[in-house]
């Protein structure tokens, strides 16, 4: 595995930082929960897989910051009760601040549930112990992610004909997960198994995670790829010049409904048109069976800035009023098969992904 997205090095979490990419590349270090939640808000790290890992080692994190803090202050402390009521409160405080991160990925809240889980399974045990319980936990989310991305690897690489030229949107890839990738990790195992296959990448705007991540990722692991503008793609299906689409997702209704960045709408209406099927890379732990549909599912708004321009240079006129949604929903009827690690699910709905999980 060549990119290491998140990576446990002396007691820190670090975390290669998409936001410089491809010009720059760089770890940055995270000690604490609130300093991953930052992170995340500010994508250093993106994609819901790698957004629910670095959730859980921002818990692991927490408890680790405040054992220590809660052991150097002992003396000065009336008995361990107090130290497990600061303890306690301090660790609310870590969840509730990854919480708030970002509102659309499930990983998310996932990472956290599972994460709570354990943490409760061991209070009353020594604050320390209780730290390396969950740091142990983060590490197993981590190494179940790329597990998990192979077999959705596996599983969709047999959708796709030796030759294939696939289209995606967005970067769904190892930069988007603990590793291997969802939608480009349906690429990699293509590749692997012997299929000659070529990458056509929309751009992704307005944070450009298509040009800047997937086109780099491609580069990295010799896989032929093209980049195209995101008004380009229905001309690509009209020229032949597209076999399948593949994407990953940030959250999955109970009905199929498929939130993904904006755009992925236009693509899968496109693909309709053009009768190619379109595919979403998905894991179990993507999938919101407590949300209905996909009308409520919370769409985040982000900064009007990154729609002015890119980085310190703006194009947009002043003055102009700006909507910058970062993601949309694409209906299930739309989505030819959900590829999860427990196989395809062709023509998605609420009775088949309920099957997933008994």
């Amino acid at each position: 595995m060549k990119i290491e997205t998140l990576r446990w090095t002396d007691n820190k979490l670090e975390m290669i930082d998409q936001r410089i990419l491809p010009t720059a590349f760089e770890y940055l270090a995270y000690d604490s929960a609130a300093s991953v939640a930052e992170g995340i808000r500010s994508m250093v790290v993106r994609g819901a897989p790698a957004i629910g890992v670095a959730a859980a080692y921002g818990v692991a994190l927490e408890a680790l910051r405040l054992s220590a803090s809660t052991l150097s202050s002992a003396l000065s402390l009336q008995g361990r009760g107090s130290m497990d009521v600061d303890f306690n409160a301090g660790m609310e405080a870590g969840f509730t601040v990854l919480a708030q991160s970002r509102p659309t990925a499930v990983n998310l809240f996932w990472g956290l549930k599972r994460m709570r889980g354990v943490w409760e399974s061991v209070q009353g045990q020594p604050n320390a112990a209780v730290a390396q319980r969950l740091l142990a936990e983060a590490h197993e989310i981590l190494a179940e992610d790329i597990r998990i991305n192979r077999a959705m690897g596996a599983f969709g690489a047999e959708l796709l004909a030796d030759g294939a030229r696939v289209l995606t949107h967005c970067n769904a890839g190892a930069l988007a997960t603990a590793g291997w990738g969802t939608a480009l990790g349906v690429f990699r195992s293509a590749v692997e198994a012997g299929k000659k296959i070529s990458v056509i990448a929309d751009e992704t705007r307005p944070f450009l995670q298509g040009a800047r991540l997937t086109a780099w990722e491609m580069v990295q692991e010799n896989i032929p790829v093209t980049l195209i503008t995101d008004n380009m793609a229905g001309f690509m299906m009209s020229c032949g010049e597209v076999d399948a689409v593949v994407v990953g997702t940030d959250r999955v209704a109970s009905n199929g409904d498929v939130a993904n960045k904006i755009g992925t709408y236009m693509v899968a209406v496109l693909a309709r048109r053009h009768n190619i099927p379109f595919y979403v890379a998905c894991p179990l732990s993507t999938i919101d069976m407590a949300i209905a549909s996909g009308a409520d599912i919370p769409i985040e708004e982000r900064s009007a800035d990154e729609v002015k321009g890119f980085r310190d240079y703006h194009w947009a006129a002043e003055g102009v009023s700006i909507r910058n949604p970062s993601f949309d929903v694409t209906p299930a009827e739309l989505v030819t098969a959900l590829i999860t690690e427990k196989g395809v699910v062709r023509q998605p709905d609420r009775d088949k992904l309920r099957a997933l999980f008994k």
